[in-house]
């Protein structure tokens, strides 16, 4: 596709630099994405091939200032895929998930770029860099360690094809859970069905059948702003019982979508990987860049905190099953019981009633009280922007002023489920702020 007709590929002149999203079909990802990387690799190679002596400013902010199309194509693309999915959508993201993975390992494994990188580092100690600078500098280095730059011959090539499979089946087993997500429906008829259920989960479960064209007037679906409060107010427990199966059992349901598979590969897969880079499993590769720096300090903190965790469950255990006797249910306590007889010990020993509270903590007012917290702590300002094109109908977008009123952000605020985005609560970014306006010339 034409760089002229590719809205990928040109400049955005909206507001704030948005997305263009009216403007962008899932057709447009693919050929915008060959040409992005095409682009990195020629900064990539000018980089790695020049003929001065790696600088800071040659080498490191080079690359660090290297690739901004492609970062924002993968940006759109990510939140979109998380967002507002589509199967054109996904079949995009499958395709291009060992193409990207490539490409990234590409650079990572470049030897003479590694060679430059890895001679900052070694003289890191008398370089002339600022405190920013130098943890650029050893961020970098050790980001391409652990992307496998000091791997050679066929140990080099495995990590590329471990990389790239990698790539494949997360983006597999993220969209297989999706799936379950997007196609369980529990159809609920009539009042007997409804027992227990607020007005609010009834509205909730109202609108996901009609989302879906059901001829039923409510619905369930795995959305966890559904489903928890099904499983916590419903006085049906064979319908919780399935709700809950189903919700703990998805991506385990057999068939294409089946993730069970998928998990083993990728478990296999991580072996190698941290095989690779002389750790005996994937736990100690993934946990030597955190804090913690190994097994035993994570294990230690997860005793401590089983055994106090233990004490409590054990405590709050007792009050359901006499929630449980008391109402003469002189059965085992499972786990679709035990939200519903939790929230029955709230209201009886606590005055604590969800659906009561409920009516205090509509979203609007949140909203309103967040931003004043984050006006009072940080002295900024959120105003509505109602005018912007954005990717979907619930998105609410607010521009972000400090004082004076000087624009530092848009803040896009998409709070309700829908089958075409990702379950839970999680953040993403369309841009990031950068101070490094270096271009190599």
């Amino acid at each position: 596709m034409d760089a002229q007709v590719n809205p990928l590929l040109i400049d955005w002149d909206t507001p704030f630099g948005l997305p263009p999203f009216a403007a962008i079909g899932p057709d447009h990802f693919k050929p915008a994405f060959q040409r992005a990387m095409q682009l990195h690799r020629n900064e990539i190679s000018a980089i790695a091939s020049q003929s001065q002596a790696p600088t800071f400013d040659n080498t490191v902010a080079a690359l660090d200032a290297a690739g901004r199309l492609l970062g924002r194509l993968e940006a759109l693309f990510q939140n979109l895929s998380a967002s507002a999915t589509s199967p054109e959508l996904q079949s995009v993201q499958r395709e291009m998930a060992a193409p990207l993975a490539a490409h990234a390992s590409a650079m990572y494994m470049d030897a003479a770029l590694f060679a430059r990188i890895d001679r900052l580092h070694a003289d890191r100690a008398q370089l002339d860099l600022t405190p920013e600078q130098r943890r650029l500098l050893e961020r970098l280095h050790l980001e391409f360690v652990r992307s496998g730059a000091r791997l050679v011959g066929p140990e080099r090539q495995r990590y590329g094809h471990i990389m790239e499979r990698l790539a494949e089946l997360t983006t597999e087993f993220a969209q297989n859970v999706l799936h379950d997500e997007a196609s369980y429906v529990l159809e609920l008829h009539g009042e007997p069905e409804l027992a227990g259920l607020p007005d609010f989960v009834r509205a909730a479960a109202r609108q996901a059948a009609a989302e879906r064209g059901l001829g039923a007037a409510h619905a369930i679906t795995l959305s966890r702003s559904l489903v928890v409060p099904f499983l916590t107010f419903s006085e049906c427990r064979d319908l919780r019982e399935r709700a809950w199966r189903a919700w703990v059992g998805r991506g385990a349901n057999g068939g294409e979508h089946d993730n069970r598979p998928v998990a083993r590969e990728i478990l296999a897969l991580r072996a190698q990987q941290a095989r690779l880079h002389g750790y005996p499993c994937y736990a100690d590769y993934a946990l030597a860049d955190t804090m913690a720096g190994g097994q035993a300090r994570v294990w230690a903190l997860l005793d401590e905190v089983w055994t106090r965790a233990k004490t409590a469950l054990e405590g709050e255990r007792e009050m359901v099953v006499a929630a449980m006797r008391g109402h003469g249910v002189d059965e085992a306590v499972e786990p679709w019981d035990w939200r519903y007889w939790a929230e029955k010990v709230r209201r009886a020993r606590f005055a604590l009633d969800e659906a009561e509270l409920k009516a205090y903590f509509a979203l609007p007012n949140m909203v309103q009280a967040v931003f004043e917290c984050a006006s009072r702590l940080f002295d900024l300002k959120f105003t509505a922007r109602d005018d912007l094109g954005l990717y979907h109908p619930d998105v609410r977008a607010y521009e972000v002023s400090e004082v004076g009123g000087r624009p530092i952000g848009l803040f896009l605020h998409d709070n309700f489920a829908r089958a075409s985005k990702r379950s839970g609560a999680w953040m993403s970014a369309l841009r990031w702020q950068h101070r490094n306006g270096v271009r190599r010339q």
